[in-house]
């Protein structure tokens, strides 16, 4: 069945977490509004487009976001003794992020995670999508939307500030059908929380499933692990893969199985369990299936501490899917922003999604959209110490 509610209508999405989730950090800084976004040159691409990168500063919390890929490149945070540290990984120059990036930061699409073999069909048409993980399309095939410079229009709306980011995807692009226009909304509320709005529509049927792939270390990016960071997520069930961590179409339960985060433990207490899926995942690197499915506005369904520093943050979602990727690919290779080398579990990653592969698995929730639609979901991040 096509799913026909994905949606959360942008102005509502941070009223309808406020039972949920509380009325914010633990943050100083709730005053009446934030600073405006400023921008600076961050660098030119070999083709001579300019690549600028927005502050934003808003209840406690500083980002700072790349036109190129939409990347969130830094995101600082105070810890329980009011010192600040940048918590995701990323690097210093656009060089860099053209040439070795494993996604730091970046917006996702036209369809976050795995596709098997690049192929789907869609109302008795066939589509081949440009292939970039063995024989598999990854995060929108070898020019996703993480390799293109988006439109930035930074915003101040009451106590909000933020950015509005478009990008057009013309028909055909990586294989898929259909122009798709895609505007993203970064948003610091005066609380220091940082919602995603997502807003696509389509001239030709199509799939789409975008998400934001920020990597994780809340006691600061480049201090070493995260398996003992204490995560919770509200799943009873996953989605196990084959080995080429396209799911098989089982939803298998959690219990009794090193997949269970129904109750918060650190990341490393059954990393290395040698479950099966994990050995050919080098780790985590799966989708669960949320308890709470598609939902019409955000709930909170995970949570991420680190006892160092007593930084948290807590992740609301519309979305039935939620990636948990242990970092497992990070091979002491890339240099961070701190001038610290990225370790293997030096970070990780919460992609609120839908399933992968969803266009080969009827039984899945849909990822289509029609024209005539417009594809909408937001995710909102909390953060406390």
């Amino acid at each position: 069945m096509e799913l026909n509610r994905r949606t959360v209508i942008a102005g509502t999405a941070a009223a309808g977490l406020a039972t949920t989730l509380g009325t914010g950090s633990a943050q100083a800084g709730t005053g009446s509004g934030g600073r405006k976004p400023v921008r600076e040159l961050f660098g030119t691409l070999a083709d001579g487009t300019k690549v600028y990168r927005w502050s934003l500063e808003n209840g406690g919390t500083r980002l700072k976001v790349l036109s190129y890929g939409g990347i969130v490149q830094t995101l600082e945070l105070p810890d329980r003794h009011g010192r600040y540290a940048n918590v995701v990984a990323g690097f210093d120059d656009i060089a860099d992020y053209v040439a070795k990036s494993p996604y730091f930061g970046a917006l996702i699409g036209r369809y976050g995670n795995r596709i098997g073999k690049g192929q789907f069909t869609l109302d008795g048409t066939s589509y081949q999508l440009s292939v970039n993980d063995g024989v598999n399309s990854l995060h929108g095939g070898a020019k996703g939307f993480d390799k293109h410079v988006w439109d930035v229009e930074p915003f101040t709306e009451g106590s909000d500030v933020g950015l509005h980011l478009h990008y057009t995807s013309v028909d055909g692009e990586m294989g898929y059908p259909g122009t798709l226009r895609t505007t993203v909304t970064y948003t610091l509320t005066r609380h220091g929380d940082w919602r995603i709005d997502y807003a696509a529509t389509t001239d030709k049927a199509t799939v789409v499933n975008l998400t934001s792939h920020v990597y994780w270390n809340l006691a600061g990016e480049g201090s070493g692990t995260i398996e003992d960071h204490e995560l919770t997520i509200a799943a009873s069930r996953y989605t196990p893969t084959d080995s080429g961590l396209i799911p098989t179409g089982e939803l298998a339960e959690v219990a009794g199985t090193p997949f269970d985060f129904r109750h918060a433990k650190p990341v490393g207490r059954d990393i290395r369990a040698g479950h099966e899926q994990q050995v050919q995942a080098k780790g985590y690197d799966h989708n669960w299936v949320l308890d709470k499915g598609i939902t019409a506005r955000p709930e909170h369904i995970a949570t991420l501490r680190d006892p160092r520093s007593g930084r948290t943050l807590k992740i609301a979602t519309d979305q039935p899917g939620l990636q948990f990727y242990s970092g497992n690919f990070l091979d002491g290779t890339l240099t961070g922003t701190g001038g610290r080398t990225y370790r293997q579990g030096d970070a990780l990653c919460l992609e609120t999604q839908h399933f992968p592969d969803s266009p080969n698995h009827a039984e899945f929730p849909s990822t289509v959209l029609r024209p005539g639609q417009t594809y909408r979901t937001s995710t909102l991040h909390t953060f406390g110490a």
